[in-house]
């Protein structure tokens, strides 16, 4: 898939996908409830590999705070009144991997397939290149094939597979893909 980039948004936006309008706009602390609401309504399955358990207040808040001092960028999507899915464009702080910035994409099982993930990719890859980066990173259990496809088709690559680096939350641990994307264009 061909790079989709932004120039600075102006959120929000909407658009309309089969009939039903679809808004991205930005997180703001108010959005706390919604959020929690949201994880809390998800299946099991999708819970499973979450990096943070967001549908714990404490990781909601700190989400909050992350992006009140600009490390981390989430827009959400909404339609009819509620929030159906959210993308997020982690910065890495460290002085040598400041060039890296992490994706995650989160959909709601209704929204899926509809092409809302690109959609959002699309967003996120805007919001890399205007702060620098070169190159971000999605990572996820190698079990997770349907995400893996999804980032395939947003022309990541995988990079490494580490063994048994991710625990569920029923304490079983699974193997981690790493996949990258160059916001460059450069393959090196």
């Amino acid at each position: 898939m061909a790079k989709q980039t932004t120039s600075k948004r102006n959120y929000p936006w909407s658009t309309v996908i089969d009939g039903k309008t679809y808004t991205l706009r930005l997180m703001t602390a108010k959005d706390k409830k919604a959020m929690l609401d949201f994880a809390r309504k998800l299946p099991e399955d999708d819970l499973l590999f979450l990096a943070i358990d967001i549908t714990e207040e404490d990781a909601v808040d700190n989400w909050i705070e992350n992006i009140e001092k600009g490390r981390l960028h989430t827009i959400l999507v909404e339609c009819e009144g509620k929030l159906v899915g959210h993308g997020s464009l982690i910065h890495e702080e460290q002085v040598w991997t400041r060039h890296l910035g992490g994706m995650i994409l989160l959909l709601g099982r209704e929204t899926r397939g509809k092409g809302l993930g690109n959609i959002l990719a699309g967003e996120l890859f805007g919001k890399a290149e205007e702060l620098g980066l070169r190159k971000v990173m999605a990572r996820m259990a190698a079990t997770q094939k349907g995400a893996i496809q999804v980032f395939e088709k947003l022309g990541f690559k995988a990079e490494a597979l580490l063994t048994d680096c991710v625990i569920d939350r029923k304490d079983k641990t699974h193997d981690l893909i790493i996949m990258s994307y160059d916001v460059t264009g450069f393959n090196v």
